[in-house]
């Protein structure tokens, strides 16, 4: 099943054109990666789908029905992060969280439990205003995922975190999405995407330039040559193909082999190739 589609979404502001017949779909259950540079329209397509947005043109649904449908019992099945997300200053981070557990009707159990998957464990008693960019980050993450969403919006999700509490954000994702909470990821980082996505998406100009599952695009945009590493360091390269591996194979039997491999490129290379422009 669609968790949510978008199909020939339009949207403009003023004579600027911010998505322009945007149509994908994420299926329930997965990690959908939904990526390009800053500008492209990444933000602006999760506010669509969240209704913070309206479309100019197009339809929109989500849980299998039109966006303008959802009700109340919907939206409480869905959790988000995203460049306008807050916190209340003046709050400690404990109490941050229990605002919102008791708004959701959660046990105080689980705020324990969020903060310490997202690295927060010993910061239940610091003010709000006072946290650093990262921990203010991952403040809101842990609020977007204390109710166990069935989907979960994330904008940039690990910007400005280091790569452990980056690491520590990721096995939190994973967890969730074993435990079928479906993600909708927008990033510029692309080990990111390719570490966790089950499918991408590149967004360019309003559009998406192109789609797949990472490891399928990897092979699709390779360099028609396979590399062969050989036990002594030297490197031989021939054409990708069944005759041309066999027979270099053969003439270096009895030489040992120590690796053979495509030379392919990674999901910022391609995007490269696929717009024409680099993630920065």
């Amino acid at each position: 099943m669609d968790i949510l589609s978008m199909q020939n979404v339009s949207l403009s502001f003023g004579s600027t054109r911010a998505l322009d017949g945007l149509s994908f779909a994420v299926k329930e259950g997965e990690i959908f990666g939904f990526l390009g540079p800053s500008g492209v329209g990444k933000t602006t397509t999760i506010k669509l789908l969240t209704r913070q947005l309206r479309p100019g043109a197009g339809e929109i649904a989500v849980f299998g029905a039109p966006i303008a449908r959802l009700d109340s019992a919907a939206y409480e099945q869905i959790g988000i992060l995203s460049d306008n997300s807050g916190v209340y200053e003046r709050m400690s981070v404990y109490e941050n969280m229990k605002l919102f557990a008791d708004l959701r009707g959660l046990p105080a159990s689980r705020i324990g439990e969020v903060l310490e998957k997202v690295g927060l464990a010993d910061a239940g008693k610091r003010v709000a205003k006072k946290l650093s960019k990262g921990m203010r980050q991952r403040l809101i993450l842990a609020m977007a995922v204390l109710h166990r969403p069935r989907l979960l919006f994330l904008d940039e999700p690990t910007a400005a975190l280091d790569p452990a509490t980056t690491a520590a954000i990721h096995r939190l994702l994973r967890e969730m999405n074993d435990g079928s909470t479906t993600i909708f990821l927008t990033t510029h980082n692309m080990e990111e995407a390719d570490r966790l996505c089950a499918r991408v998406a590149f967004l360019n100009e309003g559009r998406i330039a192109e789609t797949g599952v990472p490891a399928q695009l990897k092979l699709k945009y390779a360099k028609d040559r396979v590399r062969v590493l050989l036990e002594d360091g030297e490197a031989l390269e021939c054409a990708r193909n069944p005759e041309a591996i066999g027979a270099l194979l053969a003439d270096l039997s009895g030489r040992g082999i120590a690796s053979v491999h495509s030379e392919e490129p990674d999901l910022e290379e391609i995007f490269l190739q696929v717009t024409g422009r680099n993630l920065v």
